[in-house]
């Protein structure tokens, strides 16, 4: 029988990569750069966002985002709910991984 664990490995491994190195520059946009006024707000208004999400490369990026920042979070939610004896890691497994699934294609039919 095959093992699930170099799936699961993957999409934790993408999602912690990709996090990390978005995450800063999110930071840095929306704590920093607009506040003081390095970037007009208009460049991040909710109608410029929104229509640029309706091109498809930038709504497949989004989604590829989305996806995998859900992913690294389910394990590391496993992972730290097993540690702490909160639910047997089989039950965490599903929990979590069927959350980071229902999210993963809630957002593709939003976005897509």
């Amino acid at each position: 029988m095959a093992s699930h664990k170099p799936v699961f490995w993957a999409l934790f491994a993408a999602g912690g990569t990709l996090s990390a190195l978005l995450a800063p520059v999110l930071i840095f946009l929306t704590g920093f750069a607009i506040p003081l006024g390095l970037i007009d707000p208009e460049a991040l208004s909710f109608d410029r966002v929104s229509s640029a999400l309706t091109t498809i490369p930038i709504a497949l990026a989004m989604l590829a985002i989305i996806v995998l920042f859900l992913w690294h979070a389910a394990h590391r939610l496993r992972v730290t709910a097993h540690d702490l004896g909160w639910f047997p890691d089989s039950i965490a497994m599903v929990l979590f991984y069927g959350l980071a699934a229902f999210g993963s294609a809630a957002s593709a039919w939003l976005l897509i």
